[in-house]
């Protein structure tokens, strides 16, 4: 099938991948324009885009897809042009307007990083584990004009380990979703698949901000658990040390533990471990990242922050 791919960062590099080592044919890729990055702020590619041009595929990088704008009617007309029976999008990150939706016979087809409806929205992953989720998966459907309400095409289960960072976990998915998307577009081509319409109440999985990550201590020690793995390794959990902000890493949740009774927040250190108060019962910091430092153990940096008797993290 001819195809022209739609990704920016890095998962959709997998897909996109696994597409050029199928029998389908992809024409153009159309990403993000270079976006800054680093310390000098200097612009660089998209992760998808790099590929592309490794791989001598055209690449198209408008800001946006709006009718009537330069951009966007450069957009149509190339499209017009390339005849894509299918764009299979992953992360694109770019609105589609509703006139474009017909630009290939078999439309856009997203690959998304959940099971619709649970968790439509621009953080599946993040959702899934802050929420306990025990399964996740990926899904492929019919983009249409609503958020993540098109018709799904396939969809594929995988578990959410105990231990699962977002970004384990996004690993995983988006290999699994990659040869997902590959089945799809040749099921397309086939003639064999049937879309159906989504069922079921739909959950909804926000953008994360920086706010969003701040530990919440008079929660369950569970759930700061699940929310520091969920938010890392980005945007990073983090708590407030006085006026300075610090980043965790995982926690773990001791179950031997003789320290009893500490409030939510507070602070409870010896030579060896650091243990902090919640909702229920103390979590065991394993690293710390202070501002302008690396991730350190948690020993090492109440060594030398010197946390005094009682006093918590914000």
């Amino acid at each position: 099938m001819r195809l022209v791919f739609a990704g920016t960062p890095e998962p959709a590099v997998v897909a996109l991948k696994a597409l050029l080592d199928s029998p389908h044919e992809v024409v153009a890729v159309l990403t993000r324009p270079d976006a800054p990055r680093g310390r000098g702020r200097t612009l660089h590619p998209s992760p998808v885009k790099a590929l592309a041009v490794e791989h001598g595929i055209e690449v198209l990088t408008p800001g946006t897809l709006k009718p009537g704008t330069e951009e966007g009617e450069a957009l149509r007309q190339r499209l017009r042009e390339l005849q894509p029976e299918a764009i299979p999008v992953v992360a694109y990150g770019n609105l589609i307007t509703p006139d474009l939706l017909n630009a290939a016979p078999h439309g856009w087809v997203n690959l998304h990083f959940s099971l619709l409806p649970r968790w439509r929205g621009a953080a599946p992953v993040q959702a899934a584990i802050r929420a306990g989720d025990r399964a996740t998966g990926a899904t492929t459907f019919r983009i249409d004009e609503g958020l993540d309400t098109g018709e799904i095409l396939a969809s594929r289960n995988e578990e959410i380990r105990a231990h699962d960072t977002a970004d384990d976990l996004l690993t995983r998915l988006a290999h699994l979703g990659a040869d997902l998307l590959v089945d799809t577009m040749t099921g397309l081509e086939a003639g064999t698949l049937i879309p159906r319409p989504q069922e079921g109440p739909a959950t909804y999985a926000p953008k994360i901000a920086t706010g969003d990550a701040r530990v919440r201590w008079n929660d369950t020690a569970e759930e700061i658990a699940r929310a520091i793995r969920a938010y890392t390794p980005g945007p990073g959990a983090w708590t407030a040390w006085g006026e300075r902000r610090v980043k965790l890493a995982p926690v773990e949740i001791p179950l031997d533990t003789q320290v009893r009774g500490l409030e939510p927040g507070e602070i409870a250190a010896t030579k060896k471990e650091v243990l902090v108060g919640t909702g229920t019962h103390p979590v065991r910091l394993t690293r710390v990242q202070p501002p302008g430092k690396k991730m350190m153990d948690a020993a090492d940096w109440a060594r030398g922050a010197q946390p005094k008797e009682g006093e918590r993290f914000q």
